[in-house]
């Protein structure tokens, strides 16, 4: 009896992932073009817009960054670990621009969280950030929520974050 069950449940978990990916074909393709395109976009002096940042435990897990502050500026302050956590200020927009959060709507417009609570994209770039940082993020949805809906943000969709890292509160001792 369990037998039946469970194969019931499996044909039913792919149909769902089936539709899903079928259903979001158009916007799955155009968020993966965003992405590209971000990949390879270029200043006006011909260096790459955005930095790739790749996951220390997962090489294929990759970001994209822009600092939007002089990082001279920030040289020598923390950067959280990823367990860490940290208050941030952000915005988060759809790769077309329409924003779905921001910590802008709190009352004191931070948000405090632990670095393992979050998707993936935000862990990987925090962790290359330093206090007083502020960049462009963009996670394809690989490093966000996937196949998954949540909230107002389809599945498949790539991100983009415009985020402060203003401190990390408890900061722990490196070994």
């Amino acid at each position: 009896m369990l037998l039946p069950a469970m194969a019931l449940f499996f044909v039913a978990c792919s149909d769902d992932d089936d539709n899903t990916w079928e259903s979001y074909t158009e916007w799955r393709d155009a968020n993966n073009a965003f992405y590209e395109e971000q990949k390879f976009l270029m200043t006006p002096e011909g260096t790459n817009y955005y930095t790739t940042i790749t996951s220390p435990s997962n090489s294929a897990a990759q970001v994209l960054i822009k600092y939007l502050t002089d990082r001279s500026k920030t040289e020598g302050n923390l950067s959280p670990l990823s367990n860490s956590t940290v208050t941030v200020k952000y915005i988060g927009r759809l790769y077309n621009g329409e924003a779905f959060d921001s910590s802008y709507n709190q009352t004191d417009s931070v948000l405090n969280f632990n670095l393992l609570s979050v998707i993936s994209g935000w862990t990987i770039a925090l962790q290359d950030m330093r206090v007083g940082d502020s960049a462009r993020v963009v996670i394809p949805s690989g490093q966000g929520y996937g196949a998954s809906t949540t909230g107002s943000i389809p599945p498949y969709s790539t991100l983009v974050f415009d985020v402060k890292l203003v401190d990390i509160p408890g900061y722990e001792i490196r070994p």
